[in-house]
């Protein structure tokens, strides 16, 4: 499948026309709560399913922070349901480059980071302790290295979904659905 693109201006035009857009964002909660589209919806990557999501046979417009799990989000539900799927140009960095309001929020570091950050954290403690401890301590950036090697080739990683599930990286509900952070109500204040 050759996923359909739109660039976040003409997305912004079609919008603007009153066109009725089904927008879904499929980063992680936090990251939707740090920057998103103001009439995006957030299905994260790793809970998305094509029920719901597509109806009146308008096409579902998919964005992500640069448009690569935006493109796995639509060949994953092409695939899976034969939904009419289009990629976002640049995902939420190509929406805000484009100069094209965007709704802020808590700031969180990108999974993106995190993982270079674990995985960077993981080969140098395996380094240390198998010089300073037991020769057998290779074997834990010797695992890191392999797992980042098969999500280059994959473009699945473990860790970042592993991260994703990580309670820094959870936001809470409220029961309508808005997360608790940016609704004072929710909060009990």
């Amino acid at each position: 499948m050759s996923v359909q693109t739109i660039t976040p201006k003409r997305l912004s035009e079609l919008k603007a026309a009153g066109e009725t857009i089904e927008l879904i964002d499929v980063r992680t909660p936090a990251e939707f709560r740090e920057i998103h589209v103001g009439f995006a919806r957030n299905v994260p990557l790793d809970r998305l399913g094509a029920s719901g999501l597509a109806e009146g046979g308008r096409p579902l417009y998919v964005m992500c922070r640069s448009g690569n799990r935006g493109r796995e989000a639509c060949e994953k539900l092409f695939n899976d349901a034969g939904v009419d799927v289009v990629n976002v140009e640049g995902g939420v960095l190509g929406w805000e480059e484009a100069g094209l309001p965007v709704v802020r929020g808590k700031k969180t570091i990108s999974l993106d980071r995190q993982v270079r950050i674990a995985a960077g954290s993981l080969v140098l403690l395996g380094a240390l302790l198998s010089a300073l401890v037991s020769v057998y301590w290779i074997a834990l950036p010797a695992f890191v290295g392999a797992g980042l090697v098969f999500a280059g080739v994959t473009d699945t990683c473990g860790m970042a979904m592993l991260l994703a599930r990580m309670p820094w990286n959870r936001v809470r509900e409220s029961p309508d659905g808005a997360a608790c952070e940016n609704n004072p109500s929710a909060l009990g204040g």
